[in-house]
C-alpha cells in the first residue's frame, strides 16, 4: 500500500524563475524509511515542505503536479487534515519548540492537547517518547536549557508522540554529535519497522546507507535516481551532483570489491567487510 504518492511535481518559489522541484514522481510505500540526499539547493528541504502542505499552503508561489499522502492530496486539502497524518522535524530545533512551556514534558505534550488526547494516554506518549530519543532525564528541565542537540530529540519527540502515520525529517542530525546521531537513526528506524513512513533528508551518507530502504538523488530540483543505497552510492556520476558516497563504497570501489553476483558496490560496514574478506580469499 502507498503511503505518499508523487506525481509530476512542480514548484517555483515567489519572485523567482528556476523551479526549486522539477517534475518529480515517485511513490512510497506504508513502513519504508527513504533517505533524500543531494547538494545544497538540490530541493530536499523543498520536497520536505511539499510532502507536509506547508508548499504550498504556506509558501505559495508556482505549483503544479499532485502530492498524496495517505489519500489526502495536499495541494487541495486543508492543512489541519493534512497535519493529522505527515509530522514534519525541521533541521533548527528552535523553530518548533513554541517557547511557552516550563520543561521539556510539557512541551512534548503541547501538540497533544491541541488534539484533544485523554490524559492518560498524554501521559503513556509522552513516556514513550521520552524513553525512545533517550531524553527522559531531561524532562523536567526548560526546553531553552538544552544543548542543540538535546533540544533537537526534544523536537522529535514531540512529533513522535503525536504518531503521525508519516514523519519527515528534514536533516535532524545536523547539530548531533555521532552519539546522538546513531539514537535519533535508531529510533527513528525503530517507528519505521512499527509500521511509520519515514522521509528523511540528511548528509550524513554513512547513516543513510545504512537506515534507508530507498534512496531519492535530487539535483536542481530534479529527481536523478530512486533505488537501493547500494546502487545508488555506486553511480559513477555522483560527485557530479555534490554528493559523496559513504567511505566503505569508496574503499570497495578504489579496490573494485563487490560482493559476489552483486553489481553494486558495498554501502555499509557489513557488507564492506564480506566483500573484502571475499575478494582476499
Amino acid at each position: 500500500m502507498n503511503k505518499i504518492v508523487v506525481e509530476h511535481l512542480k514548484y517555483r518559489y515567489p519572485l523567482t524563475e528556476k523551479l526549486a522541484l522539477d517534475d518529480l514522481s515517485f511513490e512510497v510505500e506504508a513502513g519504508q524509511f527513504i533517505g533524500l540526499v543531494g547538494q545544497n539547493l538540490a530541493g530536499k528541504s523543498t520536497l520536505c515542505q511539499a510532502l507536509t502542505g506547508l508548499v504550498p499552503h504556506f509558501y505559495h508561489g508556482g505549483y503544479g503536479g499532485k502530492v498524496i499522502v495517505d489519500g489526502l492530496e495536499v495541494g487541495k486539502s486543508d492543512i489541519n487534515d493534512i497535519i493529522q497524518k505527515v509530522g514534519i522535524v525541521f533541521q533548527n530545533p528552535f523553530t518548533q519548540v513554541t517557547g511557552s512551556k516550563l520543561t521539556v514534558y510539557e512541551e512534548i505534550a503541547f501538540g497533544l492537547e491541541n488534539m484533544g488526547v485523554p490524559r492518560k494516554e498524554m501521559i503513556e506518549r509522552i513516556d514513550h517518547a521520552l524513553d525512545l530519543l533517550d531524553i527522559e532525564p531531561y524532562k523536567d528541565r526548560a526546553p531553552f536549557d538544552l544543548s542543540g542537540g538535546q533540544m533537537q530529540r526534544m523536537a522529535i519527540a514531540g512529533i513522535i508522540a503525536m504518531r503521525p502515520q508519516i514523519i519527515v525529517l528534514d536533516e535532524p542530525t545536523s547539530q548531533l554529535d555521532p552519539q546522538g546521531s546513531e539514537e535519533v537513526f535508531r529510533a527513528i528506524q525503530s517507528l519505521s519497522r512499527q509500521g511509520m513512513t519515514v522521509i528523511m533528508a540528511e548528509h550524513k551518507m554513512e547513516k543513510v546507507a545504512q537506515y534507508s530502504d530507498r534512496i531519492l538523488l535530487l539535483h536542481e530540483g530534479r529527481l536523478i535516481d530512486d533505488d537501493k543505497p547500494e546502487k545508488v552510492f555506486s553511480r559513477d556520476d555522483l560527485a557530479a551532483y555534490g554528493v559523496a558516497a559513504p567511505v566503505y563504497t569508496q574503499v570497495c570501489k578504489a579496490l573494485q570489491a563487490k560482493p559476489a553476483a552483486e553489481p553494486s558496490y558495498p554501502a555499509t560496514l557489513d557488507k564492506a567487510y564480506e566483500a573484502l574478506a571475499g575478494d582476499a580469499s
